[in-house]
């Protein structure tokens, strides 16, 4: 992962976890021929460590603290699709390092889909609850006010990858 002699901005895609964030990433980077990155790779790579080992060990705060270094690392590229952890918006200066160099889309979907994506997915500690659909509202509501603060948003349940996409690439032609 290195910076790109071509200065060109980065796509940004953040969002609550299951909207689609990582499979969209991938297939955007290729199509528009762009570098691709999550942050949580990175985090996972610098920490020798997996996020859910993170959580249950040190607990979230410290892995707020690796993820925001995560962003640093990640909004200094250029041409690159980055995938963000659906929590990267609670602070602040992550929206900020990574609005600096990139186009923030926020991706977006009902609760009930996003229980729907995710719920055989076991490396999802916040999840880890009796009533996991109960905790994705909770989370959705809690985290709204950040989410919107992106520049655009993009709802994805009921709509294929084709069409959130197509959607993407042509605001990113406009900036």
């Amino acid at each position: 992962m290195k910076p790109q002699d071509e200065s060109r901005p980065n796509i940004v895609l953040v969002g609550f976890m299951g909207t689609g964030k990582t499979s969209i990433g991938k297939r955007l980077a290729m199509q528009l021929r762009m570098h691709y990155v999550d942050t949580d790779d990175i985090i996972e790579r610098d920490s020798g460590r997996r996020i859910s080992d993170i959580f249950s060990e040190d607990g979230e705060e410290t892995f707020r603290e690796l993820e925001s270094e995560a962003v640093r690392k990640a909004s200094k590229l250029d041409n690159y699709v980055i995938s963000t952890g659906g929590g990267v918006v609670l602070r602040e200066s992550n929206m900020t390092e990574l609005r600096r160099n990139g186009i923030i889309f926020c991706l977006t979907a009902t609760p009930e889909e996003i229980y729907r994506r995710v719920r055989h997915q076991s490396h999802r500690p916040l999840l880890q609850t009796p009533d996991p659909l109960t905790k994705i509202k909770t989370m959705l509501e809690d985290r709204h006010a950040y989410y919107v603060k992106a520049d655009y948003m993009v709802e994805t349940t009921g709509r294929s990858f084709g069409e959130v996409m197509a959607y993407i690439k042509r605001v990113f032609k406009k900036c």
